[in-house]
């Protein structure tokens, strides 16, 4: 399977990470072979500027970096978390071109027609938000031409997208760099958090919060646009519902996870997404359950995808 996807549309090359969980050494060898590939087809012809939009490794940034380097003069790279409704903002990374200067703000107005979902997957405590985040990422990926997206905590828990893939290679060093960068929900991070969320504006957005109804989770919530509702029992639904309905968050999903569960079951699908998931056990891939794969598809249908 594909580790990487790489294809130039004009002068943007779009780029993201493939459905298959590889390692870094894998995907730099495609990530080479294919630009190789591109610039021997002349599907690559080098010129002045070329922007990069999609997910970029730090690995995959160096092989882009060397390759693309010796053909433009100039590089920059999509940072969805400085942009605009309507606007993409690009960073210059690269440049021996009189025109742009490394650091510069390259404006460029999207296509009228992209929808940008923010959707916030939120519930009470332990109920597997953090596991259900990367699972339904994953999901995503595995949609052919589906609609870039972008997930982030909106947790100081240290349970950023980068901890299940540890976890799933290395649990003892996952757990110790959890424990290095957890911090505090302070009124500060709240802030700080509410302004990523809002200047973050791929077609699909996800991002998850704190397993209690509180003022910073409110701050956070209110930027987004869509909500997935995550719980334990019947009970714990309202609270969260009168909670969207006070910050006008359209409830997308309604979703039972019960850990000790056997299986998955998709209940409806109209008027909104409702069912059951199984045992979000941390590093394990739930990318395959029937319900994270019914909310991938109903994400990329509201995107316009």
């Amino acid at each position: 399977m594909t580790t990487y996807h790489i294809k130039l549309k004009d002068d943007v090359l779009k780029v993201g990470f493939g459905a298959t969980l590889a390692t870094g050494d894998r995907i730099v060898r495609d990530v080479a072979a294919k630009l190789d590939e591109m610039i021997a087809t002349g599907e690559l012809p080098g010129g002045g500027l070329i922007k990069i939009n999609g997910r970029v490794s730090v690995l995959v940034s160096q092989v882009l970096a060397d390759k693309l380097g010796k053909l433009y003069d100039a590089i920059a790279l999509l940072d969805p978390k400085i942009g605009n409704p309507g606007i993409d903002r690009y960073v210059v990374t690269i440049s021996r071109y009189p025109q742009y200067q490394v650091g510069d703000i390259l404006d460029v107005v999207r296509e009228s027609h992209q929808t940008n979902l923010k959707v916030v997957l939120c519930g009470f405590a332990n109920t597997g938000k953090t596991c259900f985040r990367d699972g339904l990422k994953q999901a995503l990926l595995q949609i052919p031409d589906a609609p870039e997206s972008y997930f982030i905590s909106g947790c100081p828990d240290g349970d950023g997208s980068w901890y299940s893939e540890t976890a799933k290679r290395d649990p003892d060093l996952a757990t110790e760099l959890k424990a290095r960068y957890k911090a505090g929900f302070s009124a500060e991070f709240a802030k700080l958090k509410a302004q990523e969320v809002r200047s973050i504006n791929t077609p699909i957005f996800v991002f998850d919060i704190g397993g209690r109804i509180s003022d910073e989770n409110r701050l956070i919530m209110k930027e987004a646009t869509h909500a997935v509702i995550l719980v334990k029992d019947e009970s714990e639904i309202a609270p969260w519902e009168r909670l969207c309905d006070e910050l006008r968050l359209e409830v997308v999903a309604i979703v039972f996870s019960n850990f000790f569960g056997n299986n998955d079951v998709v209940e409806s699908e109209t008027p909104i997404l409702r069912g059951r998931v199984h045992r979000l056990q941390r590093g394990e891939d739930v990318s395959q359950r029937p319900i994270i794969q019914a909310l991938a598809r109903l994400l990329v249908g509201l995107s316009g995808g």
